[in-house]
């Protein structure tokens, strides 16, 4: 049995990233390491994360997230780190949001 997340990343990531697969990147990255969360666009231009797991596999997507697939141009990750709530049970693409 795997422990709850400890850890929660919660990211907006800027540059040209939407409408070139980027949701999809992150979600596969995600399941690559076992992450819970979301990803969604924002009507902003920007795409938001929420991902919660251990320190070393959120580190790996934190990598992850700065690179981007490469048909995206990453500008810019804003990051906060928190505590897990351990509210998803697997990673989602969500709709548009705010």
């Amino acid at each position: 049995m795997s422990e709850p997340p400890n850890l929660r990343l919660h990211a907006y990531v800027s540059g040209s990233v939407q409408g070139v697969g980027f949701r999809y990147f992150v979600m596969q990255a995600a399941n690559d390491r076992h992450l819970t969360g979301w990803v969604r666009n924002l009507h902003d231009g920007r795409v938001e994360v929420l991902a919660e797991g251990d320190h070393e596999a959120l580190n790996g997507f934190l990598i992850q997230l700065r690179r981007g697939p490469v048909s995206a141009f990453v500008e810019d990750v804003k990051v906060d780190f928190s505590n897990a709530r351990g509210e998803h049970t697997r990673f989602s693409v969500l709709p548009t949001g705010y």
